[in-house]
């Protein structure tokens, strides 16, 4: 009876009406379960995000500094940028919101994020209109639901997802991040931030880099549809590339429009004018391979990032370059300075994240000045001589005493040094492989004087081709600080990477013979003393030495010291060398900065067959000009860090090199090869006035030109030559240095003296004090053409 009565009552329980009513509460119980589960996990989840113990949540130093990776600026000393330092893709220069124009800010907002100043990180209208729209009904053009916050979230602090499920799992911590940048910034500083972080391409990150890049503008200069169009970038820059997609980019420029007259930042009619006018692009690539300065800039970026030399990181054969950086390190302020010196948080400066403000010495004018001349005597009336002297020739672009066998020696030594030559062999190829690749052509951009030739040749032959260019380098210092003003390493860094300012050292010639004069001055020598003007032959040790000269001008006379420099006269340098201590004129070139510890003592040292670069022999010089005290280059004033805090100032180097006395003597010792010598092209041709002493100087074979000269304010040099000794001129009348580099100093001096602007004067002075006359013996001033690399021919005989 007992189980029927059960029976019974559970009949009357499952009636219709009960079991709905249980499963409504049923259902509603799990539902409120499942809330408070999903509501207490997301909860759980974003306090996991927060405190970093899900995902990657940055650091609340780097909250408040996210933007911290800025490339530094190299600033001229008249103040105007001469490039940028960064890492590749993140040439990213700060600009502050006052210095935006209002058009980008609102054409940012329309597009972007309408509701901006309306949400605190996180737009959940938006967020629900996107999971509706693209995620339930897949429509692609509903727009997406990321705030402009959220997206500054994403470019700083995600890393580039691999698949969907990651890009899913990284927008909690994105909203997470938002969140913390709006409490802590305002709404315009995060505006700022956005603008400045993003890539623009052409390694332009940063609205500062972009608007210089595609409009060469400042920020605030930017029109409306210049606004736009980069703002319709931001969509997506690869696809909206004004640079390769016009039409699309102009489309899209005029979206940002009508966004913007619907956000009401703009007049229907005035939008629709803007939208019926071209994008009118003045684009420049930001690259440190181009633009002025770019050797400059490169000296200074090794310079300030090089690390303390350890004998173990160079090859055994780079002793030179070992001791040269050592004492570099030692000795030099500049050189090392990022790892010298450490920031507040104790680590090294970086140039390329740090967002330093480098101050330079190099004016722009000048500097503009010095790469016109290098390109208008190398490559606009150089090269085209050379390129005829050398057209159609067997062994070309090798002179014309190169020997067929020498020149196919020379092709394949410069054929292993290659890229691809290193590159085929570390790949495994064999010899043959090597040579056929190098006989078969292929697509190749090259460069030319009119800008580079997409063209196919074989590896072979476009080294012949480079090979072709002559090469040049000049540099200007302020005699009495060191400041360098221009610098020149070359005439296309983008094909021409060797810095043949600052870098190269080829043998000098005779523009060695002041540093002999000038021993001799400080061992009682004046101009007025007199030598024979004959051949004669030395003997050193168990050899003889026997040097020639390029003229006979008054043969078997007795000259002063001041003509025979004048003249560049050999027998002179050589009589002189033989009452003179080769061991102290080697420890004298020491004093004047020449760092090469290859020179040994010799005779025939005295005719420079020593290699020396062309800002050791500048910096030499200002000591001639500066009272026998040489001045070091100095390249950078100031250094700042990305708050304005001066971190580092940079003062003159010198030290006294030979006596006032004897600087004065050599004054009138080198402004007569200026006036009446070998360097007199500087007046009759040039037509400069100002007072000067110079040297010009011409190695065998016509392979080294050289020039080097001072004013009373300024001292610079010039050298010409091919990328190898073989690659020279056969003519002395092209190939020596009054011919092939005193005219670069010349077109420099040209417009330095006619720009004002500058504060240069041809009446500038030597100040000589009063009563001194080193020698009353007047100068022939009888000018002759002298072939002043006759002679080096036996340099070696001796040593």
């Amino acid at each position: 009876m007992f189980f029927l009565r059960r029976i019974e009552i559970l009949a009357v329980n499952l009636q219709p009406n009960f079991i709905l009513k249980t499963m409504r509460k049923a259902i509603f119980i799990i539902l409120w379960v499942l809330l408070l589960l999903g509501v207490g996990g997301a909860a759980l989840t974003f306090w996991a995000i927060a405190t970093g113990r899900i995902g990657y949540m940055p650091e609340l130093q780097q909250l408040e500094n996210p933007v911290n990776k800025f490339a530094s600026q190299v600033f001229t000393s008249d103040g105007r940028l001469l490039g940028t330092w960064s890492y590749q893709r993140a040439n990213r220069v700060f600009v502050n919101y006052d210095e935006i124009a209002p058009t980008t800010i609102q054409a940012l907002v329309a597009t972007e994020d309408v509701r901006f100043y309306e949400h605190s990180g996180i737009d959940f209208r938006a967020l629900l209109r996107a999971v509706i729209k693209r995620g339930l009904l897949r429509q692609k053009n509903a727009g997406g639901g990321s705030t402009l916050t959220q997206q500054l979230a994403k470019q700083v602090y995600s890393s580039q997802a691999g698949s969907v499920e990651e890009r899913l799992t990284q927008k909690p911590i994105e909203w997470v991040i938002a969140v913390q940048l709006e409490r802590l910034y305002t709404k315009e500083e995060i505006l700022t931030m956005y603008l400045n972080y993003f890539d623009f391409l052409h390694n332009a990150v940063g609205l500062k880099t972009a608007a210089k890049t595609y409009f060469n503008k400042e920020p605030k200069d930017l029109t409306i549809n210049e606004s736009a169009m980069l703002v319709g970038m931001c969509k997506n820059p690869s696809y909206y590339n004004p640079v390769r997609h016009i039409e699309v980019a102009t489309a899209r420029r005029n979206t940002v429009l009508s966004q913007m007259v619907k956000a009401g930042y703009l007049s229907k009619v005035t939008a629709d004018s803007l939208s019926k006018e071209p994008i009118k692009l003045n684009f420049h690539r930001t690259d440190h391979k181009e633009g002025e300065g770019t050797y400059v800039r490169e000296y200074l970026r090794q310079a300030l990032m090089a690390k303390k030399p350890e004998r173990s990181q160079y090859a055994s054969w780079q002793d030179q370059k070992f001791y040269e950086d050592s004492l570099a390190w030692a000795t030099d302020p500049l050189y090392g300075w990022c790892n010298k010196n450490r920031k507040k948080d104790g680590t090294p400066y970086n140039i390329y994240t740090d967002g330093l403000k480098i101050y330079t010495t190099i004016d722009s004018r000048m500097q503009n000045y010095a790469e016109t001349a290098v390109e208008t005597h190398v490559a606009d009336e150089l090269q085209p001589l050379f390129d005829a002297e050398r057209k159609g020739k067997a062994n070309a672009p090798y002179a014309a005493n190169i020997s067929m066998d020498k020149t196919k020696a020379n092709l394949k030594r410069a054929m292993h040094q290659s890229e691809r030559y290193i590159a085929m062999k570390q790949a495994g190829a064999s010899e043959a492989e090597i040579e056929k690749a190098f006989a078969t052509p292929v697509e190749m951009t090259v460069y030319s004087r009119k800008g580079d030739i997409d063209t196919t040749m074989t590896p072979m032959d476009s080294i012949k081709y480079v090979k072709k260019f002559l090469r040049s380098g000049f540099v200007c210092m302020d005699t009495r600080t060191g400041a360098v003003k221009a610098y020149v390493g070359g005439l296309n860094y983008r094909h021409f990477q060797y810095d043949m300012a600052g870098m190269g050292r080829r043998q000098v010639g005779s523009t060695i013979k002041p540093y002999l004069y000038a021993l001799a001055m400080e061992n009682g020598w004046s101009p007025c003393d007199v030598a024979p003007n004959v051949q004669q032959t030395y003997q050193v040790g168990n050899q003889t030495w026997t040097p020639r000269n390029g003229s006979r001008a008054r043969y078997g006379e007795m000259v002063t010291l001041k003509w025979g420099l004048a003249q560049s006269n050999n027998w002179i340098s050589a009589y002189l060398m033989s009452h003179l201590n080769p061991s102290a004129f080697v420890r004298l070139l020491h004093e004047f900065g020449i760092l090469n510890q290859d020179i040994h003592p010799s005779m025939s040292l005295c005719l420079g067959p020593c290699d020396i670069s062309v800002m050791e022999m500048v910096s030499a010089y200002t000591a001639f000009a500066n009272r026998g005290i040489r001045s070091a280059p100095m390249f950078v004033s100031r250094i700042e860090d990305n708050e304005g805090n001066i971190v580092a100032t940079f003062s003159p180097r010198m030290n006294e090199v030979i006596s006032e006395q004897s600087a004065l003597k050599m004054i009138v010792l080198m402004r007569g090869v200026i006036d009446g010598g070998t360097g007199s092209r500087m007046r009759f041709r040039y037509n400069i006035k100002a007072p000067m002493g110079g040297k010009t100087g011409t190695t065998n074979d016509n392979s080294d030109g050289w020039f080097v000269g001072y004013t009373p304010s300024l001292a610079f040099g010039a050298w010409v030559g091919g990328d190898e000794r073989d690659v020279h001129f056969n003519s002395m009348a092209y190939g020596q240095g009054a011919a092939a580099s005193l005219p670069i100093c010349a077109y420099f001096l040209q417009k330095v003296f006619a720009d004002a602007s500058l504060g240069y004067s041809q009446t500038e002075a030597f100040e000589m004090p009063a009563g001194f006359d080193p020698c009353a013996v007047p100068l022939d001033s009888e000018y002759e053409e002298v072939d002043e690399s006759v002679g080096l021919d036996d340099l070696f005989d001796a040593q």
